[in-house]
């Protein structure tokens, strides 16, 4: 991976340079400081990341390297993802693993590491970015919350049914020679999705294979028939929120299926001595829509933080899913220009006829009728509010008159979840 490969290096102040890994060794001692700073179950997934995921590459890992001492002091990565907005592929970058030593916090190293990382973004022409971070600090570099993440739908135990010991639920761990078809049973579970993530038989690889051991470490059984032939599928994440057995994807399950698996992971989580199942699915999920029978209720929940590095390119590029909005709406042979100002730039979209012919950036201006910060673009065009919802929230948002209306056509409130790939 390091062939014909030219390291950045960039110096810093005083005696700090940021780099991206050059080598093996490199990539060693950047496992070794996220697991000080994590455990050694992220320094452990970092190793598995740089050296065996499909999407690695060696710029997209960077490091600040205090050079009086050799010692590593923060970094952050790049794991490229690809992500299906109803029919339209994005490239979105997940911002991960970011940490400073403690001695080094508060001199601007990670804003440095984010100016590196926007650059990759724009050379690279990634749709999105997006991170699981903490709590309002990723706001400052442009994050918003726009896409589920966690949830916790919460199901007592002595509220589950008992599997039927005359015909338990047959099930076994998936192995590669199981991968074509988990392949057919994610696309037909996901296929209700507005937006959810792509995964490639190699993704499906790394994870049945070259995420043992690490902190996003999963086990992925299959559902069989009487045949042992695979019917279905659920992934039991090693590591998460709460105390419960966590369920973070399913297959598409029959009413008589999902009892069965209930009674399963009952089983399980009594065996693993967790006190209740957690389910991290979408409200759509057969199995959420199932455990309301037995109680399951929201507890709790939080959102990926979104940033988009060019508003008009990822427009552009919803370019079929916004026709097709249009097509089945009143607007259907709309001519007009539609500017959307976001304070520090406007977007131009160009209808003729129901057909978007340009997207442009024309620059920061004076337009009214559809004025958004341009940090809730990202909740508005990826569905995750509504229009009037961001009106109630913030009043900074206007959208008057017949806009209204086209801003609901366009920008829907949308059904998505994006499952791990790694």
């Amino acid at each position: 991976m390091f062939n014909a490969y030219t390291p950045f290096h960039q110096p810093l102040d005083n005696s700090l340079v940021l780099h991206s890994i050059r080598d093996i060794a490199d990539a060693e001692r950047l496992a070794a400081f996220n697991a000080s700073s994590f455990g050694t179950d992220v320094g452990t997934m970092s190793r598995a990341l740089i050296l065996q995921h499909p999407a690695a590459r060696p710029d997209y890992w960077l490091y600040i390297e205090d050079t009086s001492s050799g010692a590593i002091v923060s970094s952050l990565c790049l794991i490229p993802w690809t992500w299906r907005c109803e029919e339209v592929r994005l490239r979105s970058a997940e911002m991960g693993i970011v940490s400073t030593h403690p001695d080094y916090r508060n001199r601007g190293l990670i804003r440095a590491l984010d100016q590196r990382f926007k650059a990759l973004l724009a050379r690279d022409e990634f749709d999105l970015s997006h991170i699981q971070g903490i709590p309002y600090f990723y706001r400052q570099f442009d994050y918003e919350y726009a896409i589920p993440l966690e949830l916790h739908w919460e199901l007592e135990l002595r509220r589950l049914p008992d599997g039927d010991p005359d015909q338990p639920l047959r099930t076994r761990r998936a192995d590669r020679a199981d991968i074509p078809a988990l392949m057919d049973l994610y696309a037909d579970a996901t296929r209700h999705l507005d937006i959810t993530t792509v995964r490639s038989a190699a993704g499906w690889q790394y994870l049945l294979e070259n995420s043992v051991g690490t902190a996003t470490e999963i086990e992925v059984w299959l559902i069989l028939d009487e045949s042992n032939e695979a019917t279905g599928y659920c992934c039991l994440p090693k590591q998460g929120f709460g105390d419960g057995l966590i369920v973070s994807e399913t297959s598409r399950l029959s009413a008589a299926t999902a009892d069965g698996l209930f009674g399963w992971l009952k089983y399980i989580a009594a065996e693993r001595g967790k006190p209740y199942v957690r389910l991290n699915l979408p409200a759509t999920s057969d199995l959420v829509q199932a455990g309301r029978l037995y109680g399951a209720a929201l507890r709790d929940d939080y959102a990926w933080q979104i940033h988009i590095p060019d508003a008009a390119r990822l427009l552009r590029k919803l370019t079929p899913v916004l026709e097709r909005r249009l097509a089945v709406s009143l607007f259907a042979d709309l001519t007009e220009t539609l500017p959307i100002n976001l304070y520090r730039d406007t977007v131009e979209l160009q209808f003729e006829r129901g057909k978007l012919i340009s997207v442009q950036s024309i620059g920061a201006g004076d337009t009214w009728g559809f004025r958004l910060p341009p940090l809730l673009l990202a909740p508005l065009a990826l569905g995750y509010h509504s229009r009037a919802e961001l009106r109630s929230m913030y009043p900074d948002v206007g959208i008057w008159g017949r806009n209204q209306q086209l801003a609901d056509v366009l920008f829907p409130k949308l059904n998505s979840f994006i499952f791990t790939n790694y």
